[in-house]
Parts: structure tokens; C-alpha cells; sequence
């Protein structure tokens, strides 16, 4: 057999690995995400951690640069030698795919979240209202312990790299409660491409390949902990966005700065809103005057700033990684960050918040 056949070859038997392991969750959580996936991810923590800098976005850079002028020198060629270019291509993608795969994305088929906590996913409309009430209770409560005036936003005293410090007291107590959340040796980084995340409507992403937490440090602060949260669930293998973003509130309410505390109720706030207002518009809007003003004019904080970034890059990026999601279990696309709305519905439904 000709060595490039080789690759392309063997991206066709890694589809089919993978195909096979997301038959088996029991399997992948057992011997990738509490087996292999904790060595890769603590060994690539501690050594990218070393860095002050995203590595990540730089070998990204790096990378396409490669890409788009392998492009351009074949620019000439495709007619001639398209078996070898599109063999070529498949190559590189074989490599990728593995690298994918082995260093965290095998993650996507280990064992759901909810039967690990043995907790529910499903809700009835009432009990969404229900919830949201009590959670309009507690955000305002927050509110309240950080700004004694009713009427003004909260404003995040923090830089960026205290609040990436300060995300790792939540997963410390976070631990002591659930083990297999527990969170060591930083590697959040601000992306050196916040700007263009920004028009992209990303919040940050995590690098699979140096399992550095990359975060939009553009976002408004006071949204930041719970973003930085989410991303650092990412690096400990939890790789569905839903339940990121369930574990990323988890790990900022337990935290003990109120700040951060408020970062997570504001967040499970807007997408309990957001699915009440799928289901009944009227209802979501009944629900506003009980919400005091300065968290409203934070919530306008968040949609000034989208509106801001809005354009048609965020368009493309979205039919993007909506169907990347949806090719990696993940059927709902983008609407998977909403489903965690189920898991905090259950979670509290015999507990305080």
C-alpha cells in the first residue's frame, strides 16, 4: 500500500473507534474521563500554565498560516493533482482527528452528567416559573449585599487575571461536595482574539489540543466569573455545554465572593427567563417587575454589548458550531446551553438555593 493512502485510512478506522466508543459511555468515564483524560489535561495544565500567554491561539495562528499557503502554492494544481491534494488533505485531517479525540474530545460520549448526579433533565412549565421566582429571590438578594441602591448595576471591582485566580475557590468548594468536579492547577487564559470572539458571540472556547481555558476578556465583568467557570469546567473533561454551563454555576455560587455568587445567579436567571419566554412570552414578561432595576440594567449591559458585536461573522460562526455540536452528540446545537435550565430545575427541586 502507498504510504498515502496510510491516513486518509486511518481517519476512516478512528470515525469508527469513535463511532463504536460513544456506544459505550460506561467505558469511555471509566477509561478516558477518569482513567487517561486527567493525566493529559493535569500534565498540559501545569506545563501551558507555566505561560502567561495563550499558546493555544498562537499555534492556532501558526497553523492556519501553514494552511493558506499550502492553499495558495496548490492554488494551481487542483485540476492536475486533485487525488494527491484531496489525499493531502485528508492526512492532515487524520491528524488532527486523533489529536482531537485522544487529548479531550473523546469526552463528548462518556456518561451524561445528570445520571452521574442522578438528577432529572426533565421539567414541567410550572415548575420552571416556580424555580425562577425563588432564583429572582436570591439574585436580588445578592444584589442587594454588594449594592445598597436598588437602581444601579452591579460593577465588578476585579481585573481579569483576579477573577481567573478567584474562580478556583469556587471549585475548591465545589470539591468537597462533588470529587469529580475538583479543579488543580490553573491555566485560564485571556484569548489574544477576545476582539474577534466578540464578533463571533463567543464567550471563550477551550484549546483541546494545550487544554488552556480561553476567555473573551471583553465580556462585561460582571459576567466573567461564571464564563471562566464554564471554560475551567471544559479542562476537567465535561465537555456538553449544558452541563458546563450547570457546573460553571455550580463552581460560582459555592464560591464564597459575592461577586462571583452574582455572576451565577444573573446567568441561570436570563436562560430560566429566556425559557419561559419560549414557552409562554407573556408569563416571562410578567416576571420582570419582581427583578430589581440595577440587575435589569445588567442584563442591558449584556445585550448593549451584543448589539455592539453584532454582524455577519457571528452569523457564519453560529451555523458553524451549531452543527459541530450536533455532530458531537450534542443534538440540539446551540440550544444545548439552554438545557441546563433542566438540570438546575431538578438539582433544587428538594434543595434550598
Amino acid at each position: 500500500m502507498k504510504k498515502k493512502f496510510i491516513l486518509p485510512l486511518l481517519l476512516l478506522l478512528q470515525i469508527i473507534i469513535i463511532k463504536l466508543l460513544s456506544l459505550f459511555p460506561e467505558f469511555v468515564e471509566r477509561y478516558y474521563s477518569n482513567g487517561l483524560f486527567p493525566y493529559l489535561s493535569k500534565g498540559s495544565r501545569i506545563f501551558f500554565g507555566l505561560f502567561g500567554f495563550s499558546i493555544g491561539d498562537i499555534i492556532y495562528g501558526i497553523v492556519l498560516f501553514f494552511v493558506f499557503r499550502w492553499l495558495w502554492k496548490k492554488r494551481k494544481t487542483w485540476k492536475k493533482e486533485y487525488k494527491n491534494n484531496i489525499l493531502s488533505v485528508l492526512s492532515a485531517f487524520a491528524i488532527f482527528y486523533f489529536l482531537f479525540h485522544i487529548l479531550w474530545a473523546v469526552n463528548y460520549h462518556r456518561v451524561p452528567l445528570h445520571e452521574k448526579m442522578g438528577i432529572s433533565k426533565e421539567y414541567t412549565p410550572d415548575e420552571l416559573v416556580v424555580f425562577t421566582k425563588k432564583l429572582i429571590e436570591k439574585t436580588n438578594e445578592t444584589h442587594r449585599l454588594i449594592e445598597k441602591n436598588d437602581n444601579l448595576k452591579v460593577v465588578n471591582p476585579y481585573t481579569v487575571q483576579q477573577i481567573y485566580d478567584l474562580s478556583l475557590n469556587g471549585y475548591a468548594a465545589l470539591e468537597k461536595q462533588y470529587p469529580y468536579f475538583g479543579f488543580k492547577h490553573e491555566s485560564t487564559k485571556s484569548s489574544l482574539i477576545s476582539l474577534p470572539l466578540s464578533y463571533m458571540g463567543f464567550g471563550g472556547y477551550l484549546n483541546p489540543f494545550t487544554n488552556e481555558a480561553q476567555v473573551n476578556s471583553k465580556l462585561p465583568l460582571y459576567n466573567l466569573p461564571t464564563t471562566t467557570c464554564h471554560e475551567m469546567s471544559h479542562q476537567i473533561g465535561y465537555a456538553s455545554e449544558s452541563e458546563a454551563n450547570f457546573i460553571g454555576y455550580m463552581a460560582s455560587i459555592k464560591n464564597n465572593d459575592l461577586y462571583f455568587k452574582y455572576s451565577g445567579y444573573t446567568l441561570a436567571l436570563k436562560y430560566c427567563l429566556r425559557n419561559i419566554g419560549k414557552i409562554d412570552k407573556n408569563k416571562a414578561l410578567s416576571l420582570k417587575p419582581l427583578i430589581l432595576p440595577g440587575i435589569l440594567a445588567n442584563f442591558k449591559e449584556s445585550e448593549e454589548f451584543n448589539k455592539k458585536h453584532e454582524s455577519f461573522v457571528e452569523t457564519i460562526f453560529e451555523y458553524i458550531y451549531d452543527n459541530f455540536l450536533k455532530l458531537n452528540r450534542q443534538e440540539d446545537g446551540l440550544e444545548t446551553y439552554s438545557k441546563f435550565v433542566g438540570l438546575l430545575v431538578n438539582y433544587y427541586h428538594d434543595k434550598e438555593l
